[in-house]
Parts: structure tokens; C-alpha cells; sequence
């Protein structure tokens, strides 16, 4: 395949952590950026070292050098940015959460396999490499058998307009509580017998926060927490019969320690050095596009769209809707 040359579509704060991480990796290219501000669009091409700039999305769909599309945009518009690039036949990265709802992520994954579009969802966590060494570690008995494992992540983004906005679906859950459930399925996988959770409201009515108990057909029980009021300590904590595993930041790897039942650390792991952690999706995207498939094995369609149904049915729990649904 070569050079990939990549585009994304929004300029806002995340797209620039992904064009600092474009600008990290060979055999990626900056290609183009697409706003609907062409001011706001060559202002970023020009910081980043983008090669074209477009005022239009559908504009920036419509050049046929493109080899990827990073949807950057706010997840209430995932589905309809999503729909464009599918339609002008680009391949996708969608930044999480993938959509606002299951129902969306359905009809975009039905859209993409009917045109023969590559997309895949942009949940970084689910690519880095350093989830295959917990889960090396996990493996070899050192904790025993797992039993239960608990997922903080928190900060303080309550004075952020879409976090407040119902229009942009907002609140926690799809923004914070999303790595959480997330880090969760990771862990203990997918079997899952039964989900509980509570939540407070914004004045907006979206959750401000909330505290989610999943318990997996085989016993093993997870217990996440997301707030947008305050800043949490970000940690994974995985029980086990001889001992426990503390992760340092569910929403970006950096460390894992490992203690006995005497409470001693007996060993600890260091994440590998990183861009900024996101070019573990670009490079999965386009390993996955030279060998001509239509998603990524880190994060397949049938994952994405089986975490949609479980956050659709805790916003049904809590009596969270978005004004568009």
C-alpha cells in the first residue's frame, strides 16, 4: 500500500492529537482537513502541516487521494459524518463513542459491509500494545483466578458546553464511562449475565456521574466509575485468589504493578515509549486495509455495536435521551 494518506474530518482539540500523531509515524501522510470553517481548515493545515485544506466535508470526500478518513467530530455527528465518507467510499476511523446509539452503529456497520467500506471504531485503549502484556500477565496464574476488578476515570469537564449539551450527546457515559465498560470487556470479556447502575443528572439532564456493576456469566464481577465533576485516579484494579494487579490509567496505559497476598509488589510493567498512543489505531487501520479487510480484529463491528446496546440500556435505566433519538 505505501504511504497512507490520511484525513480528518473536524479540526477541533482531538483532531490535533491526531495530527501531532500523524506527524510522528512513516509511511503516513498529512494529507488533508476538512472544516466547516475553510479559515479554521487552512489554519490547521498550515500548524500541522497539512497538504490540503477543505471547507466542505463532502468537498474533502470527493478527492480520491484520500486513504483514510478520522472522523473527529462530536458523536452526535458520527453517524451522519460517518454515512458521507461511506458513500463517497473512503475507509474509516470514527472516534469514540462510535455513535450516539446501538441503532446507528447498526445501520452504519450494515452501510459499510453493503458498500465494502473500512471502518473501525477510534477506542484507542483496544490497540495499544501494552493490553497484550496485562493480559500475558493475567494469564500466567500470578493473581490466581481473577474474581472481580473495579474502573475509575474522572475529570473535571462539567464547565465543557458539550459535555452539558443533550444536542451533542452529552454527559459521562459516552465520553468518560465508555473506557470504563471498555477496560471491563477487555478484562473479562463479553459474557455478560447481568448489568446495574445508578447516575446523577446535569441541570441538562444528561449524567454528570455514574457507578456501573456488571456481572459476567462466570462470576466475575467488574464495578466502574465515570464522573465529569471531579478528577478520579484513573486506575484499574484486577482481583485475583493469590493477589491483585493495579493498571495506572484505563483511558491510556502507562504502568501495571503486581501484588502477592502479602500485599508486596513482586513485579511491575512500564507502557512502551509512544507518540501519543493513538498511532496503534492508525497502524491497525491501515494493516487491516492492505490486507483487505473491512474492520479491525482490536475492535470488530459485532464489539462496537454490542457496548452501544449496553450504554442504550443504561441511558433507558437513568432516563437519558437525546433530543434527536
Amino acid at each position: 500500500m505505501g504511504t497512507l494518506n490520511l484525513a480528518i474530518l473536524g479540526a477541533g482539540k482531538i483532531a490535533e492529537t491526531m495530527a501531532r500523531t500523524i506527524a510522528g509515524l512513516e509511511d503516513v501522510k498529512a494529507y488533508a482537513v476538512a472544516s466547516r470553517d475553510l479559515d479554521k481548515a487552512k489554519d490547521f493545515a498550515e500548524k500541522f502541516g497539512f497538504e490540503k485544506a477543505y471547507g466542505s466535508y463532502e468537498e474533502m470526500l470527493a478527492d480520491p487521494q484520500i486513504g483514510l478518513v478520522y472522523v473527529a467530530t462530536p458523536h452526535s455527528h458520527h453517524f451522519d459524518h460517518c454515512k458521507l465518507c461511506i458513500e463517497a467510499g473512503k475507509p474509516i476511523l470514527c472516534e469514540k463513542a462510535f455513535t450516539a446509539n446501538a441503532e446507528q452503529a447498526e445501520e452504519l456497520c450494515r452501510l459499510a459491509k453493503e458498500k465494502n467500506v473500512f471502518m473501525t471504531e477510534a477506542i484507542w485503549t483496544r490497540y495499544m500494545p501494552f493490553l497484550a502484556t496485562m493480559k500475558e500477565v493475567i494469564a500466567s496464574g500470578v493473581i490466581g483466578a481473577p474474581c472481580l476488578l473495579t474502573g475509575n476515570l474522572g475529570y473535571t469537564l462539567n464547565h465543557v458546553q458539550r459535555m452539558q449539551d443533550p444536542a451533542l450527546a452529552g454527559g459521562s457515559l459516552l465520553d468518560l464511562g465508555v473506557y470504563a465498560i471498555n477496560f471491563a470487556s477487555m478484562i473479562f470479556g463479553t459474557e455478560v449475565e447481568k448489568v446495574s447502575s445508578v447516575c446523577t443528572y446535569t441541570d441538562t439532564g444528561m449524567d454528570e456521574q455514574n457507578s456501573i456493576t456488571i456481572i459476567f456469566k462466570d462470576k466475575k464481577i467488574a464495578v466502574l466509575n465515570s464522573t465529569m465533576m471531579g478528577m478520579s485516579d484513573r486506575k484499574g484494579i484486577i482481583y485475583g485468589s493469590k493477589g491483585f494487579i493495579v493498571v495506572e490509567n484505563i483511558n491510556n496505559f502507562e504502568s501495571m504493578k503486581v501484588f502477592n497476598e502479602q500485599y508486596k509488589e513482586i513485579a511491575s510493567y512500564q507502557r512502551p515509549d509512544q507518540i501519543t498512543g493513538y498511532e496503534y489505531e492508525v497502524i491497525a487501520s491501515k494493516k487491516a486495509l492492505e490486507e483487505g479487510r473491512l474492520e479491525c480484529e482490536e475492535m470488530p463491528h459485532e464489539e462496537t455495536i454490542r457496548v452501544m446496546k449496553m450504554m442504550d440500556a443504561l441511558r433507558h435505566e437513568w432516563g437519558v435521551r437525546y433530543p434527536f433519538e
